[in-house]
């Protein structure tokens, strides 16, 4: 975990380094095709286990399962896998036991075995196991939203996670990619889920909880009753410990269906994709985890890209949700100066002169 201050710090020296050095170069977004794709990325260090760590399966099918191990869940969309690069790379980093992670990747289409090929050329010790998305599952569900990102039918797998995982996983972290954990995830995974609740996640109960559903909720006394006897507060979906077990007793994939469904044939009753129907499922009913471990909206809001700094306190987990990703501001020499805190973090062979200064920020 990282203090304010600290990050701060870091966050200066890291803008003069830059601004010094660095020329920006102009890449592309997406590669030709997946095979360059791997070529585009350096190899990660190699993470080992410390002293202190529990000694799991070796066999990668094996640890799929193992209960004693960390069990993350992140998306693989080609548009962001340089973000999930970093993300995965973060993790292994400030983690003490990063061989007794398991990381489940969802990808749609065909291009999962090529992604798969991508991640394991970048982290060749990397537990995982890459999942095949039926977009048609939900893709008519889907109705439009207020940023064309959030339309994406791969925005919605995190609804499917206890149906697209193995049986097995009873838990696991849920992650958007673009994150980066400058703690060890380990502790996020301990937290407790108490009574009967089936996900944890920062709650945020100053904020405007009325203006995530449109007046034609609001005003139909059968809809906004599903808040009756509730204190629902708003959550951010990209950080979530979700215990499946209880998801799957309690169906609630068909829950957030039955509300798109109404989204999508009956009366409109928000406008932010996947979100509203998690907090109309959950909302008021979940485990409040520390803001620490989600320091949000670092890419402004969903329509414009501005910056933002970080909230007071300590921090585990920095999140540029929003329309900014912070490889996208860099790459056209418009970053933002939280985007700096990311850039250690890129394997992308782009941005190597970043990575040149990593030992100069580490001792601060």
């Amino acid at each position: 975990m990282m203090s304010g201050s600290r990050l701060v710090s870091r966050l200066i020296i890291f803008s003069i380094i830059s601004t010094t050095f660095f020329t920006v170069e102009s890449i592309r977004l997406f590669p030709d095709s997946f095979d360059e794709a791997s070529s585009d990325f350096t190899e990660a260090p190699a993470y080992q286990n410390g002293l202190e760590c529990s000694v799991l399966a070796k066999n990668r099918l094996l640890l799929a399962c193992d209960p004693s191990a960390v069990h993350i869940a992140m998306t693989l969309d080609p548009a962001y896998l340089r973000g999930t690069v970093s993300a995965v790379h973060s993790i292994l980093k400030h983690t003490s036991c990063p061989q007794n992670i398991f990381f489940h990747f969802i990808a749609s289409g065909s291009s999962h075995g090529s992604l798969a090929k991508t991640l394991s050329s970048v982290f060749p010790s990397l537990s995982f196991k890459v999942y095949s998305f039926d977009e048609t599952m939900v893709k008519n569900l889907i109705s439009s939203s207020i940023r064309q990102a959030l339309d994406s039918p791969l925005n919605y797998a995190r609804s499917y996670l206890s149906e697209i995982l193995s049986s097995c996983v009873s838990r696991v972290i849920y992650l958007d990619s673009d994150v980066i954990v400058v703690d060890d995830i380990q502790k996020l995974w301990k937290i407790s889920l108490s009574g009967s609740r089936t996900i944890g996640a920062p709650e945020y109960c100053h904020a405007n909880f009325t203006k995530y559903f449109t007046e034609n909720f609001w005003s139909d006394r059968k809809l906004s009753s599903a808040f009756d006897s509730k204190t629902p507060c708003y959550f951010n979906t990209g950080v979530m410990v979700i215990d499946l077990d209880r998801w799957r007793e309690g169906d609630y994939t068909r829950k957030i269906e039955n509300w798109m469904k109404i989204q999508k044939e009956d009366k409109r009753i928000y406008e932010l994709g996947s979100l509203p129907p998690f907090l109309l499922v959950f909302g008021g009913d979940i485990e409040a985890i520390d803001h620490q471990w989600n320091q949000h909206g670092l890419g402004g809001d969903n329509i414009v890209s501005s910056c933002r700094s970080l909230h007071p306190g300590p921090v585990s987990l920095i999140h540029w949700s929003g329309k900014g990703k912070p490889w996208v501001r860099l790459d056209d020499g418009k970053p933002c100066p939280i985007d700096y805190l990311w850039a250690p973090y890129d394997l992308h062979k782009s941005q190597r002169q970043y990575l040149q200064y990593n030992q100069e920020l580490e001792i601060l």
